[in-house]
């Protein structure tokens, strides 16, 4: 597995706060797993989503706490920051703001969820919605979307519109059938893409492949492009958070 720092940016890895992790010792090998994955940043994305996970703030932050000290017994280099997969609705913005709900980090990035089924003018609204007011949506695994999947013009529209797209590795090396796996390599070579993630929520099921994600991407599309999606990309969400930080 490649040692390079790599950064999972969408993983459900902070104990008992929704279904991933269930367990301070299952995140902890979870913590495990991607280390040996190469990775070396984490930003932990526990779900949100009205009316199924609405966890309160104080209790993922005090969840988070806990796996900070469990990342420290792995190594003194794995990193975990916090972040939200926000599934889409129409207090977005206003929850954000509250901060009832997380960025990415404490970045202007949102990780943003739709249902597969989801029409694709309700997700340009949302995402033009949240752009507009400033932040930068990152859209949670694509490759789920039925209007995204029929249609990559839409998918173009919506980068040109200032979106960012997020595919699962499990996607990318084929763990999620053919075809979607086709679809990524078209993703790719348009270069649609910005951000991988694991999408990980256990040790047995639904693992993080992020290391054997980007030996592939690095394999068919060049090592400098894995590195773009891998490392620089998600870099760029830690520096714009230190920014907001400053401000």
């Amino acid at each position: 597995m490649p040692d390079k720092g790599l950064f999972d940016i969408h993983c459900h890895i902070v104990p008992s706060v929704d279904d991933g992790a269930s367990s301070v010792e299952e995140a902890f090998k979870m913590l495990q797993m991607e280390y040996k994955q190469g990775v070396r940043n984490i930003i932990a994305t526990p779900h949100f989503r009205l009316q199924m996970f609405e966890t309160p703030i104080e209790t993922v932050d005090r969840q988070f706490h806990v796996l900070r000290q469990l990342a420290r017994k792995v190594s003194p280099d794995l990193h975990v920051y916090l972040g939200c997969e926000f599934h889409s609705n129409q207090e977005m913005v206003p929850m954000l703001r509250s901060g009832e709900v997380h960025t990415m980090a404490g970045s202007r990035y949102v990780l943003t969820e739709f249902s597969g089924s989801t029409k694709s003018s309700y997700i340009r609204e949302r995402l033009y919605s949240l752009l507009s007011h400033g932040y930068k949506p990152i859209v949670a695994h694509i490759e789920r979307y039925e209007c995204l999947r029929k249609d990559l013009g839409l998918v173009e529209e919506l980068v040109d519109l200032g979106a960012f797209m997020q595919i699962n590795a499990d996607s990318i090396i084929g763990k999620d059938g053919f075809g979607t796996k086709r679809y990524c390599k078209k993703l790719m070579k348009l270069d649609l893409v910005s951000f991988v993630g694991s999408d990980c929520h256990g040790t047995r099921e639904r693992i993080s492949r992020i290391g054997e994600a980007y030996d592939y991407v690095a394999k068919k599309e060049g090592e400098s492009y894995a590195d773009q999606l891998f490392v620089r990309n998600p870099q760029k969400i830690l520096v714009d958070a230190q920014r907001r930080k400053e401000r």
